[in-house]
């Protein structure tokens, strides 16, 4: 029995050997690299390398929450606005021969509701937005993006508006020609559907300007410097005022008015304080435009308003007297200071004085010279890197050329308003 079982374990420890070693004469597959994402420290921070590409990649964006009440004119008027604003924005960069390939997509959705965001009472409204989309490859710019009219490197640090162009995006077709030692210079090709003002809209009548369908985009030029101290920049654009119109003289003729072409002229400085406090800036900006007048206000509206009185703004009309058209003229100043109380607490003093000029015989219809002023200030703190909470306060006077009869039956010659905002604001 013995040797029966020495037989049988004998047998079996053998199968087990010639198992093993057959097994490990069998090819054996190797686990495959893991390609770890590297950082790419060459535009700043937050960038990576897409894996397996010599492109780096940011993903950013922001959520803010604003909370305003604006003084209401009767009881029909919401005091009290809310507004939810979510971006997403992806920033990719390759170096080439030909100088840096950029890419930016930035999508943002606003919920708003009341009257002094939604500019409606008792509506709510949402709104998806490509707010910027384009392409850099050298010195060529083309897509949606702040304007080369504006400045985007001044200092200001505002909530609600000013009377300035404030850099608003639009569609161009720009190059920026570099000189090194700070210096550069653009032209730039952009939508100029985005910069009409024709207040006329919401009362037409014989001398409305309808504007025609545009057959030459705006044409802006800038330059900029920037250095250790700030920042400067001297721009202009010209813009066509076509109108769409028949006019009917007195004697019964019928004729289309001739196209007549707008300019507006800008410059502006910021100015780097560290001798006040480490981050403390100021700035200026003076424009004047001639049938242009959404290079002033950004083009984001077509009126001006402080209480219950309304100031038009329109590019042009068509003149009653010669059946051509006249174009309205305006001037702005702007400007503020921004102080850091201590490294988490800033503050930003600023305002505005905007004044708007038509012929003569505009009144006859409505539109009156007028002119506006602004002033505000805010404060916030930073408690974390990333996080705002800051309280803005806006004080707006309008003064126009005579008297006004409002639909109360009161005659006013100027009227104010007050608005306040809070603002809670993270960006990553």
């Amino acid at each position: 029995m013995k040797l029966v079982k020495s037989l049988l374990l004998g047998t079996a420890a053998g199968l087990v050997a010639a198992a093993g070693a057959q097994a490990a004469d069998l090819p054996s597959k190797k686990a495959a690299a893991v390609e770890y994402v590297r950082v790419c420290s060459t535009y700043g921070e937050g960038f990576f390398y897409l894996p397996g590409t010599e492109t780096c990649l940011k993903i950013g964006g922001r959520v803010r929450a604003d909370y305003l009440y604006g003084e209401p004119l009767d009881r029909a008027n919401d005091s009290i606005g809310f507004r939810a604003r979510g971006r997403i924005q992806l920033d990719a960069r390759t170096a080439t021969a030909y100088g840096l390939l950029r890419a930016v997509v930035r999508m943002e959705i606003t919920r708003s509701s009341g009257t002094p965001f939604n500019g409606s009472n008792g509506t709510v409204g949402t709104s998806p937005d490509i707010a910027q989309a384009f392409i850099q490859f050298g010195g060529l710019t083309a897509g949606r993006v702040t304007t080369f009219f504006d400045n985007g490197d001044l200092p200001t640090e505002h909530f609600g508006t000013l009377r300035f162009s404030d850099a608003p995006d639009v569609d161009v077709l720009a190059y920026t020609f570099t000189f090194g030692n700070g210096f550069q210079a653009t032209v730039s090709i952009e939508d100029g559907l985005e910069r009409r003002s024709n207040g006329f809209l919401d009362t037409p009548g014989p001398q409305t300007l309808v504007y025609a369908g545009q057959r030459m985009p705006d044409v802006v030029g800038a330059l900029k410097y920037t250095g250790t101290w700030g920042t400067a920049q001297l721009s202009g654009a010209l813009h066509q005022v076509r109108a769409a119109n028949v006019f009917v003289n007195g004697l019964g003729f019928a004729n289309i008015p001739d196209t007549d072409y707008g300019f507006a002229i800008q410059g502006n400085v910021g100015v780097n304080l560290p001798m006040l406090g480490e981050g403390d800036a100021a700035w200026i900006n003076v424009a004047y435009a001639d049938g242009a007048l959404s290079y002033i206000t950004g083009g984001s509206t077509d009126s001006l308003s402080a209480g219950v009185l309304a100031g038009l703004l329109v590019d042009g009309y068509i003149n009653p007297t010669t059946g051509n058209i006249s174009t309205g003229k305006g001037w702005s100043v702007a400007g503020g200071l921004r102080h850091y109380w201590m490294p988490t607490v800033r503050q930003s003093v600023f305002g505005s004085y905007a004044r708007f000029d038509y012929a003569a015989n505009a009144s006859q219809f409505g539109v009156l010279d007028f002119n506006e002023l602004r002033v505000g200030t805010n404060l916030i703190w930073t408690p974390v890197t990333g996080l705002d909470i800051g309280a803005e306060v806006i004080y707006a006077r309008l003064d126009p050329k005579g008297r006004v009869t409002v639909p109360t039956g009161q005659s006013l010659g100027s009227d104010n308003s007050w608005e306040g905002r809070l603002r809670l604001q993270r960006d990553f």
